[in-house]
This record gives structure tokens, C-alpha cells and sequence, in this order.
């Protein structure tokens, strides 16, 4: 896809010189003024779809598209159908930031489902804002991204348009360290991070709130990404006498670490938090993963009733990727989208907005009023632009699988 320049774009959307596809107003047969055909609007999606980062990436983008397919089979939105557009960010801003440029540019576009990086939502977030074009993520988990820089003692939304359907990392990170504490009795933690956005601020939360409940952390210390030996990191972990490593990052990084440090004879478990939570981390590490720990959002995809159908879906198409940690999520996001689009419908007496910049702007104010059931439970935001659901679940690897161990919401303290 062609960019544009940021500075284009945004004269172009002043200007309100960008359209939809198919002209003219439609009623709810899907008739224009102009001519006979129906719209297609397009959910953008963006998302690490190749790289280390794609398993989890991939299983949003057909998340995305399983969303669209049922609105469109059931017709959900009389006289539009949705279409999906899969931009990979291979996890880097810069080329996030780049991907957000090109969703706004297309005038057809009226709302993306994505990032899976809170870095990567960082460098997006100004420039949908610019475009008044909702963004919702599935899988972001820093609290400044819908709570502003100072969230612990001021918070303020940044920006409007942006929601997400995954709870924060407030919650997520007082929730392994209550379980730390009080469930697997541990009293030692050393503390990693990968010095990005996600977890840092992740390992963070965990550290405070472990310490608040009488845990002590005997060390801290951080890895970049991509790194592969971590025998440095190995041996100050096993000379501290923790026992528990907690580590705040990604699968690729963090399976590699537990493998190194059990073959060094420290056989203490590794918990991380959901951007450690697939398949590829218990392939990655084998034998050594066992014992391990994360926590994720939400309930178990497989437990939830509304869900059985998307994973039959799912399976039965061939999807690449994991739906177990993000793609439920990313359906919903979806669903809310297209639900907005539905309301403004509704509110327009059965017809859209011709102006591309109207209609994104009247999307973003409906996703603001969501309230609905979606497959992982009720869809519906706060004044910051937060799912309502807060609920999260610890998952630990039993014979090379992950198994849910607890269920519940946190009480940060």
C-alpha cells in the first residue's frame, strides 16, 4: 500500500476530502443516492504477522476477520459489508507508526482493531487521534496508554479515540503478585524485564505490589530483545537464593531464559505476564517450561460458552497463529466496531455519512457507548477508554500444555 505523509493526510482529512468507496447516502437495503451499490467499509488491523511476535499476531488478524465474516453472513449492518485490511508491524513503532499513517489514509477505513505492543500502540495513537478514527486493541496492558503518563496519582486520558478490550497491567501485575504470595507461598522473587514498554512497566507493577504484601525481591535486572545467552543473567539469579524469577516481556526472550537457567541447575519457575502466554513459549523451551507461569486477560477462551463457535471456526478454517491468548478479544473489538457503525446507521434514519471524517467521529462516540455480550463476556469501556471486564486467570505448563489454575480480578493495593 502507497503512504502518504502524516502531513498529507491530515490536510486532506481538514479538508474532509476523503470519501467513502461507494457514494451517495445508503438506506437499510443498502440503496445509494447516486447509484445502486451497497458499501464495504474496511476494519483495519495491524498486528506483528511475521517474526517471532506472529503467533500471537496472527491469531488477532483472524480474530478480526472470523468478526467480519459473521457480520457480513448475518448482515448485521443492513447495505454494508466489511472487508479486513492486515498490516504487519512486525512489532516497531516506526513501523507502526507507518502502518497507522496508511489505515488513515484510506479513506474507506473506519476503524482499526491492533496493536499487539504497547510500544507500538504509542507511536499510533496521535496519529488515529489526528484522524478522529477509533483504534481498539485486544492485547495492550500499559496503563498509560488510556490513563496518561501519571496514572498512579493523576490520571487523564490521553486520547478518545483509542479503547481496548484487554484489562491493564495494573490489574495484571497485582494479580501474579497476589498469587505469587499467597498461592505458590513464595517469598524470594528476582525481578527482569525487557526494558520495552509493555515490560518494563509490567515487572514494574509486579515488584510493588509483591513488596507491598510482604514479599522480597532479592534482585532486579533487564534483557534486551533478541538477545539469545543469558548466562550473565542466569548466574545472579541463581546466586540471589530466589525463588520464583518473575520476568516481564515476550514468549521469544523468556523461553529461552527459563531453558538456560534450569540447565543451570536452578530449577525455580519463571512467571510472566500475556505477552509469554502461547504455544511457541512451551515449544521454544521444552521440558524446561514445566512449572512455568503467566497470566493473561480474561477467562479461558475454551470455557466460554459464546466462544465454542469461533474456535470451531477457527480450527475448521486452518488459521494460522494462537487464538487462545488474543483472538477472542480481537473478535469483540471488532464486533464493536461494527456494532458503532450500526448505531450511527440508526441514529442517520437507515444512512451512513457520505464524509469519511463524519462518519469515523460519530464511530468513535458509538464504541464510547458499547454495551453488549460479547464472546468473552460484556463489551463495554469506562471514561477512559478500558474494557469493564477486569477479569484475569493464571495459567501454569502441566505436561507441555497450559492449564488454567485460577480465575478471578485483582485488589491492587
Amino acid at each position: 500500500m502507497r503512504h502518504r505523509s502524516f502531513i498529507a493526510i491530515t490536510a486532506a482529512l481538514a479538508a474532509g476530502s476523503l470519501t467513502l468507496t461507494a457514494c451517495g447516502s445508503r438506506d437499510t437495503n443498502g440503496s445509494s443516492a447516486s447509484s445502486g451499490d451497497s458499501t464495504t467499509l474496511t476494519i483495519g488491523v495491524d498486528a506483528p504477522l511475521s517474526g517471532e511476535n506472529s503467533t500471537t499476531g496472527l491469531g488477532i488478524q483472524y480474530g478480526v476477520q472470523i468478526a467480519v465474516d459473521d457480520a457480513n453472513k448475518n448482515n448485521l449492518v443492513p447495505g454494508v459489508k466489511f472487508r479486513v485490511e492486515a498490516l504487519d508491524d512486525k512489532a516497531q513503532p516506526a513501523t507502526g507508526q507507518s502502518n497507522a499513517t496508511s489505515l488513515v489514509g484510506d479513506g474507506n477505513v473506519v476503524g482499526v482493531v491492533g496493536p499487539l505492543n504497547s510500544g507500538v500502540a504509542q507511536s499510533m495513537q496521535q496519529v488515529f487521534a489526528s484522524a478522529n478514527m477509533v483504534e481498539i486493541s485486544p492485547a495492550n496492558t500499559n496503563p498509560v496508554l488510556t490513563m496518561g503518563k501519571n496514572w498512579q496519582t493523576d490520571k487523564k486520558r490521553p486520547y478518545k479515540t483509542y479503547f481496548r478490550t484487554a484489562t491493564t497491567d495494573e490489574m495484571q501485575g497485582a494479580f501474579a503478585a497476589e498469587y505469587t504470595a499467597k498461592n505458590l507461598n513464595k517469598k524470594r522473587v528476582f525481578v527482569v524485564d525487557d526494558k520495552q514498554t509493555y515490560g518494563a512497566g509490567l515487572a514494574k507493577i509486579f515488584n510493588e505490589q509483591f513488596t507491598k504484601l510482604g514479599g522480597t525481591v532479592v534482585g532486579t535486572d533487564h534483557v534486551n530483545t533478541g538477545d539469545k545467552d543469558f548466562s550473565s543473567l542466569v548466574t545472579k539469579v541463581r546466586n540471589s537464593g530466589a525463588d520464583l524469577l518473575y520476568y516481564g516481556g515476550q514468549y521469544d526472550e523468556s523461553s529461552l531464559i527459563t531453558k538456560q537457567l534450569k540447565e543451570a541447575g536452578a530449577d525455580i519457575p519463571l512467571f510472566g505476564g500475556d505477552g509469554m502466554y502461547a504455544t511457541t513459549y512451551i515449544q521454544a523451551a521444552g521440558k524446561a517450561a514445566e512449572g512455568d507461569l503467566v497470566t493473561s486477560v480474561g477467562v479461558p477462551a475454551d470455557t466460554l460458552p459464546a466462544a465454542k463457535q469461533f474456535i470451531q471456526t477457527y480450527k475448521d478454517k486452518g488459521y494460522k497463529g494462537d487464538y487462545a491468548a488474543y483472538g477472542t478479544y480481537s473478535y469483540d473489538a471488532a464486533t464493536a466496531i461494527i456494532k458503532a457503525v450500526k448505531a450511527v446507521m440508526d441514529t442517520g434514519d437507515g444512512k451512513l455519512p457520505t464524509d469519511s471524517n463524519e462518519l469515523r467521529s460519530k464511530v468513535v462516540d458509538a464504541v464510547q457507548q458499547s454495551d453488549f455480550d460479547g464472546i468473552t463476556g460484556k463489551v463495554s469501556f469506562d471514561q477512559y477508554g478500558d474494557t469493564t471486564n477486569k477479569q484475569l486467570t493464571v495459567y501454569e505448563v502441566e505436561n507441555g500444555a497450559w492449564k488454567a489454575v485460577k480465575t478471578g480480578t485483582a485488589n491492587p493495593s
